[in-house]
C-alpha cells in the first residue's frame, strides 16, 4: 500500500510534482491541528479576570479556549458593548499552534484594584485599553517591556510617579493617561517615542517644566497637556511640531508670552491655550493657522490689538474664545462675518466703539460683556434665538431698537448705575436654578432663579433687586445644561431643598446685588456636589474646581466643593465671606480657571456650581428693604372707563367685568406674593404644553376636587397637575389656603408642591409625581404592588411621621381633616407620602380645638368631629388608626364584597373579637406571606385600642 502523499517519476519535472504534493500534505496536517492559547498567558489572563470579579460575554466564552471565536475573527471588539472584556489574539506562531493574547480590553466595568502582577505574562500586549476603571497605585514599570502600539489608562485613580520605563515603548503609536492622580514630574524618557503621535495626559497631577525632550516627537498630532501644574514658559519648540492637530495647554501655571513659533503650525484646528499666570502675550501669531475650528486664546495675558490679526484668513472658525485678556481697539467687521462662526466670546478685555452693523446667521452666541463698548445696537441684535451677553459696557439704551433686548440692560452696564445713591434693598438671596422660592430654616426668603440662561446671557430679577451674567461654551457638550437637579436628600444642610438645583457655568458665572444700601455685608454661598457618586467607581473620580471672588477680590483659588466636604457628594459647603457696599451694587464672581476633570460623568460637566446665595447687611439698614413702588394707575383706568362709555352700556359692563376679574386674580397673585414660602406660580400656557393641553390620555385620577394629570416640564421634571373643578366647594380662599400650608411645610412624609397656576378658569395645584400611586390602589387595586410586612410597617411609621410634623413640629399646628388611604401617595421606594391639603385647616395653637364646618370623608370622621365638629389633631389621629387597620388587614374600611352585612374594621363585635381566624380579617390578596414583625402585630392592636377610640380624650396623638 502506497501513501496519498507518495509519488514516482524522474527529472525536475517530477521533483517539483514531489514537492507540491509534500507542501500540501503539511499544509494539511497544520490544518488538522489546533492552535492552542500560549498557557503562561492562558494561566494570566484567568487570573486577572478573576481577581478582577469579570465575566466574558456569551460571544467570547473564557471558560474555554481564550483564543477562538470574536478573539481570532474579524469581529471588531472594541465599539461593541457586549463584547467587554475582550482580547484579540494571533495564531501564526510556531507552525500555527500557538495563539498570543495582543490586545486586551477592560472598558469602563468599574474594576476595583490595582494593575495585576500576572499582567506581565502577557509578552505579546501590543494594546492595552484599561480605560474607566477605579485602579489604584502605580503603574508598573514592567508594562515598559511590551511590544506597545496603543495604551490607554485614562480615568483612574492610578497614583505615584510615571515610570521612566514608558520610554522604552518605542513602537507606541498613542497614550492615554489624563484623569489620574499621578505627582511628580513627567519623565524625559517620553521624548524617546518616536513613533508617537497621540498623547493625553490633561488632569493628570504632574507638574514641573514641560520636557525639552517632547521636541524629538515630531509625529505628534495630539497633544492635551491642560489642568495640570507645569510652569516656566511654554516651550518655543512647541512650534517645530508641525504635524500637530490639536494642542490643549489650559489651566497650568505657565508664564508668558506665548511662543511666537507657534505660527508653524499650520495644520491645527484646535488650539486651547489658557491661564497664563506672568508675562504679557501677543496673537499676531494665530494669522498663520488658517486651519483652525476651534481657537481658545481664554485668560491669556493678551495685551494686543484685534487689528493684529487678519481675521479673514481663518475663514474655517466655529468657536472663537480671546476672552478675559487685555485686547483693545475696535471689532474688525471681518470677525462678525465669518461664515462658520457660531461662538464668539470677546468679554473682559478693553474693546471700544460700536458693534460692526453686519453679522453672519450662523453666528448666535456673542459675548462682549466687559468692555468699553458704546453707542446703539445694529439690526441684527433683533434676531431671533440670539445669545447676546453686552453686560458691564457703555452703550445707550435709549436706542429705538434697546427694547428687543432682554430687560435689565441699563442696570448691568458700568458699575451698575440703577439706585445709584437712592438703595431700596438692604439684602437678597436667591435659590440658584431653581423655579421655586422657598423661605430658609433661618427665615431668609430665597427667590426663584429659574431662567435656563445660555452661552452668553443675562438676566434681572422682577424687583431690579439682583442680577445674573454667565458667559461660556461646554466644549465638547454644546448642548449642556446650565441648570441641574437632584431628587436627593443633602448631609449637612440646614435647608436641604435649597440644594436640588443647582446653576452651573462652563466659564464665568456672576450674580449681582443691585440697589443696596452702602455698608459692610456678609455674603453666605451655599454649594454641594452632587454629579458624582460616592462608591468606588470612575465617575466618582471627576474633580469640579473653580475660583470665587466678591466685589473683585480673590475669596477662593481654587475650590473644590467636594474636597471641602471631606471628599463627600451630597453634603452642604457654607462659605461666608465679608464684603463692603460703597456704589450701591455687589458682584460675586465664579470663574472657571482651566481646572478640574472636562468629561466626568459626562461631555462637558466642569466649572463653576452655585445652589444657593444670600446677602445679609451688618448694620441696621435704613431702607424698607422691599418691593419698589409701582406707578399708579388709577388715571389710565379712568380714561379707559370714560372711553368705553361712549361705546355704550355693553362695551362699559365688559370692561368692568375684566377689570373686576383681573383685579380678583391680581389680588389671589398680590396673597400668593406675600405668603410665606410662596411656591413658584405657573403659567396655564406651560401648564398646558406640560400635560399636553391636559390631554384625557394624562390623567391619574379623579377625586372630589377636579382630575389630576401626569405632565413635564422642560427641565425634565415629571409632575401631577390637580385642576380644581368648577362644581367643587373648594373656592380660591381655600385654593389660597392649600398653596400657603403646603408651601409652608417639608417633610419626608409629606408631598411636595412645586407651584401654582391662578390665571386660567380653574384653579391649579402642581405636585411633585409619584409613579407608585396612592396607598389604597396598592392596597385595594390593581397597582401589582407587593407589599411585604416590614414595608407596609413602614408605611404607617412614615404615615404617623408626617402627622406628627404637622401636629407638632410645624411652624404652624396643622389638622389635615381627611386621612385616607387614597390621601398617601407612594414614592419609588415606598415612602408614604401625605397628599391633599385641601381641607387643612390652620389654627392658633393656644386652641385647644375648633368648631367648624364638617370637611373629610366618611369611614374616616372621628366621632366628635362628624357628630359636633369639634376638630382637634385627634381627629387625624382617628383616621390614621383606620388607615393603619386598613394597611394591615389589606381591606378598606367599608368591605363592599358583602353588601348585605357591611363590615367596618373596627366594629368591636365584628371585627376583633368575633373573628376567631385572622385569616377572616387578614385578606388582602397582596399581603407577603412573610412572617409578620412583632410590631406589627402590636400596632394592630395599638391602632384598635388607641388611635379609634370614641373618647377623644383617651386617644393617642
Amino acid at each position: 500500500m502506497t501513501s496519498r502523499c507518495s509519488t514516482s517519476g524522474g527529472g525536475s519535472h517530477g521533483r517539483l510534482l514531489w514537492l507540491l504534493l509534500a507542501w500540501s500534505c503539511v499544509a494539511a496536517a497544520r490544518a488538522q491541528q489546533t492552535a492552542r492559547t500560549d498557557p503562561v498567558e492562558a494561566a494570566a489572563l484567568n487570573t486577572i479576570l478573576r481577581r478582577w470579579g469579570l465575566r466574558a460575554s456569551p460571544r467570547w466564552n473564557i471558560s474555554g479556549e481564550l483564543c477562538s471565536g470574536v478573539a481570532v475573527d474579524d469581529t471588531e471588539v472594541d465599539n461593541d458593548p457586549d463584547i467587554n472584556p475582550a482580547i484579540k489574539c494571533v495564531c501564526s506562531y510556531n507552525n500555527a499552534t500557538v495563539c498570543h493574547i495582543i490586545k486586551l480590553r477592560v472598558y469602563a466595568l468599574n474594576v476595583v484594584g490595582q494593575i495585576p502582577a500576572e499582567l506581565q505574562n502577557l509578552t505579546y500586549l501590543s494594546n492595552l485599553n484599561l480605560m474607566q476603571n477605579y485602579l489604584t497605585g502605580p503603574v508598573p514599570s514592567f508594562i515598559g517591556k511590551f511590544p506597545m502600539q496603543y495604551l490607554s489608562l485614562a480615568i483612574n485613580p492610578l497614583s505615584g510617579t510615571l515610570p521612566k520605563e514608558l520610554g522604552n515603548l518605542t513602537n507606541l503609536i498613542s497614550l492615554g493617561i489624563s484623569l489620574n492622580n499621578f505627582t511628580g514630574e513627567l519623565p524625559s524618557e517620553l521624548g524617546n517615542l518616536a513613533k508617537l503621535e497621540q498623547i493625553y495626559f490633561d488632569s493628570s497631577g504632574f507638574s514641573g517644566p514641560f520636557p525639552s525632550t517632547f521636541s524629538k516627537l515630531k509625529n505628534l498630532k495630539i497633544l492635551w497637556a491642560s489642568d495640570n501644574d507645569f510652569t516656566g514658559k511654554i516651550p518655543d519648540f512647541i512650534g517645530s511640531l508641525t504635524k500637530l492637530e490639536d494642542l490643549r495647554f489650559q489651566g497650568n501655571s505657565f508664564e508668558g508670552p506665548i511662543p511666537e513659533s507657534l505660527s508653524n503650525l499650520t495644520k491645527l484646528t484646535s488650539l486651547r491655550i489658557g491661564d497664563i499666570v506672568n508675562g504679557s502675550s501677543s496673537m499676531s501669531f494665530i494669522s498663520n493657522l488658517t486651519s483652525l475650528h476651534v481657537l481658545i486664546l481664554r485668560n491669556c495675558r493678551i495685551s494686543d490689538n484685534l487689528a493684529t490679526v487678519n481675521f479673514s484668513n481663518l475663514a474655517g472658525l466655529t468657536l472663537l474664545d480671546l476672552s478675559f485678556n487685555n485686547i483693545t481697539g475696535q471689532i474688525p467687521p471681518s470677525i462678525l462675518n465669518l461664515a462658520k462662526l457660531e461662538f464668539l466670546f470677546l468679554g473682559n478685555n478693553s474693546l471700544s466703539g460700536s458693534l460692526p452693523d453686519v453679522k453672519s446667521p450662523l453666528l448666535n452666541n456673542l459675548d462682549f460683556s466687559y468692555n468699553q463698548l458704546s453707542g446703539s445696537f445694529p439690526s441684527w441684535a433683533t434676531q431671533n434665538n440670539l445669545q447676546l451677553n453686552l453686560v458691564a459696557n457703555n452703550f445707550v439704551l435709549g436706542s429705538s431698537n434697546s427694547s428687543i433686548l432682554p430687560s435689565g440692560l441699563n442696570c448691568l452696564q458700568q458699575d451698575i448705575p440703577c439706585f445709584r445713591g437712592s438703595p431700596e434693598y438692604s439684602s437678597f438671596a436667591v435659590d440658584c436654578g431653581s423655579n421655586r422660592s422657598m423661605t430658609g430654616s433661618n427665615n431668609t426668603f430665597y427667590e426663584i432663579d429659574p431662567t435656563n440662561t445660555g452661552a452668553a446671557s443675562y438676566y434681572v430679577s422682577g424687583q431690579t433687586r439682583w442680577g445674573v451674567s454667565n458667559v461660556g461654551r461646554f466644549n465638547e457638550a454644546p448642548n449642556g445644561s446650565y441648570i441641574i437637579h437632584s431628587s436627593r436628600q443633602f448631609q449637612n444642610a440646614r435647608d436641604s431643598e435649597l440644594f436640588q438645583t443647582a446653576r452651573m457655568s462652563p466659564s464665568s458665572l456672576r450674580y449681582y446685588g443691585i440697589g443696596l444700601e452702602n455698608g459692610n455685608y456678609t455674603v453666605e454661598l451655599q454649594f454641594a456636589e452632587f454629579a458624582y457618586p460616592e462608591s468606588p467607581t470612575w465617575d466618582s473620580t471627576g474633580r469640579r474646581v473653580f475660583d470665587i471672588y466678591v466685589q473683585g477680590h480673590l475669596k477662593e483659588k481654587n475650590f473644590d466643593i467636594r474636597k471641602t466636604a471631606g471628599g463627600k457628594s451630597y453634603v452642604a459647603v457654607y462659605k461666608k465671606y465679608n464684603a463692603t457696599v460703597s456704589k450701591n451694587f455687589l458682584e460675586i464672581h465664579l470663574f472657571w480657571a482651566g481646572k478640574g476633570t472636562c468629561c466626568i460623568p459626562t461631555q462637558g460637566y466642569y466649572g463653576p456650581m452655585i445652589s444657593a446665595l444670600s446677602v445679609t447687611p451688618n448694620f441696621t439698614p435704613t431702607v424698607r428693604n422691599g418691593v419698589p413702588k409701582k406707578k399708579s394707575k388709577a388715571g389710565a383706568i379712568a380714561g379707559i372707563v370714560i372711553g368705553a362709555s361712549v361705546l355704550g352700556l355693553a362695551a362699559l359692563l365688559g370692561v368692568f367685568m375684566l377689570v373686576k376679574k383681573r383685579r380678583r386674580v391680581a389680588q389671589q397673585q398680590e396673597e400668593l406674593y406675600n405668603m410665606v414660602g410662596r411656591p413658584n406660580i405657573f403659567s396655564n400656557a406651560e401648564l398646558k404644553l406640560a400635560t399636553d393641553n391636559f390631554s384625557s390620555q394624562n390623567i391619574l385620577g379623579e377625586g372630589g376636587y377636579g382630575p389630576v394629570y401626569k405632565g413635564k416640564l422642560p427641565d425634565g421634571r415629571v409632575i401631577a397637575v390637580k385642576q380644581l373643578s368648577q362644581t367643587s366647594h373648594q373656592g380660591k380662599n381655600q385654593f389660597v389656603t392649600e398653596v400657603a400650608t403646603i408651601s409652608a411645610v417639608q417633610h419626608r412624609n409629606l408631598v411636595k408642591l412645586y407651584g401654582c397656576c391662578i390665571d386660567s378658569n380653574t384653579p391649579l395645584l402642581v405636585y411633585e409625581f409619584h409613579e407608585n400611586g396612592s396607598l389604597d390602589r396598592a392596597l385595594f387595586g390593581d397597582s401589582g404592588l407587593n407589599l411585604d410586612w416590614p414595608t407596609r410597617f413602614e408605611i404607617i411609621l412614615g404615615i404617623a411621621r408626617g402627622l406628627t410634623y404637622l401636629h407638632e413640629e410645624s411652624s404652624v399646628r396643622i389638622v389635615h381633616r381627611d386621612i385616607k388611604a387614597s390621601n398617601v401617595l407612594l414614592d419609588i421606594d415606598l415612602t408614604p407620602k401625605i397628599s391633599d391639603f385641601g381641607l387643612a385647616k390652620l389654627f392658633d395653637e393656644k386652641k385647644t380645638h375648633v368648631s367648624t364646618k364638617i370637611a373629610g370623608t366618611f369611614g374616616y370622621l372621628a366621632p366628635e368631629y362628624a357628630m359636633r365638629g369639634h376638630l382637634t389633631e385627634k381627629a387625624d389621629v382617628f383616621a390614621f388608626g383606620v388607615v393603619a387597620l386598613e394597611t394591615i388587614a389589606g381591606r378598606s374600611n367599608t368591605d363592599n364584597s358583602q353588601e348585605e352585612d357591611k363590615i367596618y374594621l373596627f366594629e368591636p363585635g365584628r371585627c376583633m373579637k368575633g373573628i376567631k381566624h385572622s385569616a377572616y380579617w387578614i385578606q388582602g390578596s397582596k399581603i407577603s406571606t412573610v412572617k409578620r414583625p412583632r410590631e406589627l402585630s402590636m400596632s394592630r392592636s395599638s391602632a384598635r385600642r388607641d388611635h379609634l377610640t370614641s373618647d377623644h380624650q383617651c386617644r393617642g396623638s
